[in-house]
């Protein structure tokens, strides 16, 4: 159960993805004792795929601060500007001095979920050391939140 919870939450399709993320990063912390501080400005539905690319970013990108970082602390942000949304995840961790990031078989498959989304992945040191991870997709909406017009009936009955 934990598996396929981890996998694809059904707080994510109930909820969303800022939901999502914040349930991640509190299931990360109890299980790492690595301190997650979750941050949101964001609150509306992406549509499906969106929203599961970018919650198997931050999930990806938490497994290796808890591997590889030695961090004590990392930062979740998700925003949205300008018909995007960002999520950022920086770590207080080792970074990756002298390494190539991109190699990786993780960072790959991160790189790969940003562009099927429609968007990009970034990243650079954090300030005083550590990593930073930066995605933006397009800010696609959920079906369930897309309104159309109602349209008027051709044929109106009248009385």
């Amino acid at each position: 159960r934990e598996l396929s919870q981890l996998l694809r939450p059904v707080i994510l399709d109930d909820f969303g993805l800022d939901a999502g993320l914040r349930w991640l990063a509190e299931k990360f912390s109890q299980r790492t004792n690595i301190a997650a501080d979750y941050e949101s400005t964001f609150s509306t539905r992406l549509a499906e795929e969106t929203e599961t690319h970018l919650f198997r970013i931050a999930q990806e990108a938490l497994t290796n601060v808890a591997r590889h970082s030695g961090a004590t602390r990392v930062e979740i942000r998700l925003t949205q500007n300008d018909g995007t949304v960002r999520l950022r995840i920086a770590d207080n961790g080792k970074g990756m001095p002298g390494a190539v990031p991109e190699a990786g078989l993780g960072m790959v498959g991160m790189r790969a979920r940003a562009h099927h989304a429609g968007g990009e992945m970034s990243l650079h040191p954090s300030p005083g050391g550590g990593l930073t991870i930066e995605v933006w997709a397009p800010r696609t909406f959920s079906s369930h939140d897309t309104h159309e017009p109602e349209q008027e009936d051709a044929h109106p009955v009248s009385r």
